[in-house]
């Protein structure tokens, strides 16, 4: 199964449609969100190499790569050596391991004797704690190497909401290709974020499956080649019976929003630089958009890319309006904010602000604990939706958190702009990205420093010395005033004043 490679791009308005087309719909999403620079192995890759045909299903599986949702594993590993895989990947966002293919080989797990057979099947429940809960089958296949007829055992793993470990007290967790032994540290971050992931999987009591768009659900079946879309939704969210998830209501209800309120995105243009409040606002456009989360990630990336801030550049022997921010930044940015936000703080929408110099975008829910924001470009992968994140993978719309950041952080550099800035308060995360120049000789020391500053200034419009030294708060405040005359020096800032002494004396951003 080949890694699937595509471009970023905006997809047309009507191929989200729903309609029974064959699967034309959900299929033609695959071309979304994903960067052709970094190859994906979504769970729908998995779910297509594991219904392959007979002849050809061992070579699929074969084939593909290993990553986050995808683990082989040789016939002769043990039942304690296979429950650190599966508490790993119950531990991250679940995923499937087959046992029986090493080293590009098919080891027959027909031909194990029956008690080592049971040994591995057993495993979830003697080698875990608590009990990793997954569904093992075995597989039936032709071994490329002799044409003859052999088994896999294969355990499909859900995410789980409960953190595991095994017999001997030792922690696991799948990250990307490889399980990761967590010390104790990590391991009480685990505990403490795996409190978050109890939401997706908990029950609307007011939804049920007549509140789904089946044609949006079955184009998405179809993408992934399962022929019977309810059966998947309940693989994919948890549902059961007729009562929906959250996860459900997120991905595939009609209005998820009269379900699970502040299920959406709210979209505000601002009239220059600085933002107003009462009778001072400069709004020139304020859109919500309401809509399971395929159609809201597109309808919300048609709005930012009609009203976000332009800049006049000489194209095909005439000038044009070219975007200020990279595309690719601004949507990485907006995918996280949807897929990874807190849904359980329902008090609050995601928002997307849009200045004449940047975009803002602000999601509800902070980052785990172990997330350092002086290093936020070196973050772990974390996935607080892990059921949200496995169909918007099998859809080409996500990758993990961590890795988009750090796209993010180059592609801005790339295009000589400052670095994102991610502010977090006690109930949200705010991304800023900057369309002004960096200029490195001064981020290379001070970069979290004089992005405080200039996003302070920003919020604020005036601060005095003394006020910005307190919002920055890690170097001292003779540093602090070395640093303002640096950035003004630079043209970044502006003081105004009339003596070096002058206590009314404050900093702005330049007024042009």
């Amino acid at each position: 199964m080949a890694t699937v490679l595509c471009s970023w791009a905006v997809v047309g308005g009507d191929e989200l449609a729903g309609s029974s087309n064959g699967g034309a719909g959900l299929a033609t999403t695959a071309h979304l969100l994903v960067s052709s620079r970094f190859p994906v192995v979504a769970s729908a890759d998995i779910d297509l190499a594991l219904g392959e045909e007979l002849d050809n299903r061992a070579r699929a599986l074969l084939d593909l790569p290993e990553g986050q949702w995808f683990d082989r594993k040789s016939s002769r590993t043990d039942a304690r050596g296979l429950a650190r895989h599966l508490i790993g990947l119950a531990n991250a966002d679940g995923g499937v391991l087959v046992v029986g293919l090493h080293d590009g080989n098919v080891q027959d797990i027909g031909l194990l004797d029956s008690r080592r057979l049971g040994e591995l099947q057993r495993s979830p429940i003697e080698h875990c704690q608590p009990p990793v809960r997954c569904e093992d089958y075995f597989l039936d296949i032709i071994d490329p190497a002799t044409g003859s007829p052999a088994q896999l055992l294969v355990f499909d793993v859900p995410a789980s909401a409960d953190y595991h470990e095994n017999t001997a007290g030792r922690t696991f967790r799948r990250v990307g290709d490889s399980i990761m032994e967590l010390d104790s540290n990590l391991a009480q971050e685990l505990r403490f974020d795996k409190g978050a992931q109890h939401f997706e999987t908990t029950t609307v009591p007011r939804a049920r499956i007549d509140d789904l768009d089946h044609d949006l659900l079955g184009n998405y079946a179809r993408r992934v080649e399962h022929d019977a879309p309810l059966r998947l939704l309940g693989d994919r969210t948890g549902t059961r019976g007729q009562q929906l998830t959250v996860a459900a209501v997120l991905l595939f209800a009609k209005r998820p929003e009269r379900l699970v309120p502040s299920a959406s995105v709210r979209i505000v243009r601002h009239q220059g630089r600085q933002r107003q409040y009462g009778d001072a606002q400069r709004i020139t456009a304020d859109e919500r958009i309401d809509a399971p989360i395929p159609r809201l990630i597109q309808q919300a990336q048609s709005a930012i890319a009609r009203l976000q801030p332009t800049r006049k550049a000489l194209g095909d022997l005439e000038f044009e309006e070219v975007p200020l921010v990279p595309q690719d930044v601004w949507l990485e940015g907006l995918v996280n904010a949807v897929v990874h936000r807190s849904y359980s703080l329902q008090g609050d929408q995601v928002h997307v602000d849009i200045f004449d110099d940047r975009i803002e975008i602000t999601s509800p829910g902070t980052f785990p604990h172990s997330v350092d924001l002086a290093d936020i470009e070196n973050m772990p992968r974390f996935a607080r939706n892990p059921r949200l994140i496995r169909v918007c993978s099998d859809l080409k719309l996500c990758q993990e958190l961590g890795e988009g950041i750090r796209r993010m952080f180059r592609d801005m550099r790339d295009a000589g702009l400052a670095d994102p800035l991610y502010r977090q308060t006690s109930l949200t995360v705010t991304l800023t990205l900057n369309a002004e120049p960096a200029h490195r000789a001064i981020d290379k020391q001070y970069r979290t420093e004089v992005a405080t500053i200039l996003s302070e200034l920003r919020a604020r419009d005036r601060l005095s010395t003394g006020e910005l030294h307190e919002a920055v708060g890690s170097i001292s405040k003779p540093v602090v005033r070395r640093l303002l005359n640096v950035l003004e020096g630079a043209s970044l800032i502006e003081w105004h004043g009339n003596s070096p002494q002058d206590p009314r004396a404050y900093w702005t951003l330049p007024s042009g």
